[in-house]
């Protein structure tokens, strides 16, 4: 009796120990006898035990950060970069039998890739062009990748930090070209306003009581804006083109 209930218990032990399952994202990469035999999954799925052995492998897109990298650009400029990395595993069984870790592998060929393209580049590439570079850095990182299985779908450059000098440097000239477009904004508005002032000179020139009118209207407005009383001389051949002229000339 004992040794039945022996055996039941080992029989059961063996029937849970063979049922595996697999989640719909996950894929079980097989080995008999340390030979690679199949992928298995998603769902449920028989192994002999004792026998086979199984690796499970995530197919979702997977983010590595890439720490910060020490980099020397093209034009002798010190910076510290970092990354991050978006991955995932195409196809399982040579993440698993071609690579040692193909996270820890993925991680270093990003970090060395990364410090190779940016040392090719000026620090203004870097700066001004980063989609560029980002496109570069993925497609050189999934060509290394892609014997190991694995497909890099995305790099994107996340901080690039400067030199304190190099900060002062570019805060220097950011400020200059602020105040040179300062300067030009208001040269053209000189230039505005002296063409308005020619072309109200050729007008009052052609029309002289345009002028005389002018001159009463600042009579005008001072007189509303200032309550003291202003003496202001008026010459008399301003007044004489509002005197009426007689209709008779003597002789």
């Amino acid at each position: 009796m004992e040794t039945s209930i022996v055996l039941l218990v080992l029989v059961a032990f063996l029937v849970f120990s063979a049922i595996k399952i697999a989640a719909e994202y996950e894929r079980a990469v097989v080995f008999r006898l340390g030979r690679l035999i199949q992928v298995k999954g998603p769902g449920l799925f028989f192994l002999i035990p004792f026998i086979d052995k199984m690796v499970k492998v995530s197919l979702r897109t997977i983010t590595l950060d890439i720490p910060p990298q020490d980099v020397i650009t093209k034009d002798n400029i010190s910076i510290k970069v970092n990354a991050v990395l978006y991955f995932k595993v195409i196809f399982p069984e040579k993440a698993i039998v071609d690579v040692e870790n193909y996270l820890y592998a993925t991680n270093q060929i990003g970090q060395t890739t990364l410090r190779s393209i940016l040392g090719q580049s000026d620090l203004d590439e870097i700066l001004s062009e980063r989609e560029h570079i980002n496109h570069r850095l993925q497609k050189i990182i999934d060509e290394s990748t892609e014997p190991w299985g694995v497909k890099v779908t995305s790099v994107e450059l996340k901080q690039i930090d400067l030199p304190p000098e190099m900060q002062r440097a570019m805060a220097r000239q950011a400020e200059a070209e602020r105040e040179r477009r300062s300067k030009i904004i208001n040269a053209d508005g000189e230039s505005q306003a002296a063409t308005k002032l020619t072309e109200a000179a050729q007008l009052i020139e052609s029309h002289p009581i345009a002028l005389q009118l002018r001159f009463l209207q600042t009579l005008s407005d001072i007189a509303t804006e200032k309550n003291s009383t202003i003496v202001f001389p008026v010459p008399i051949d301003i007044l004489q083109a509002f005197m009426p002229k007689d209709k008779e000339k003597t002789n």
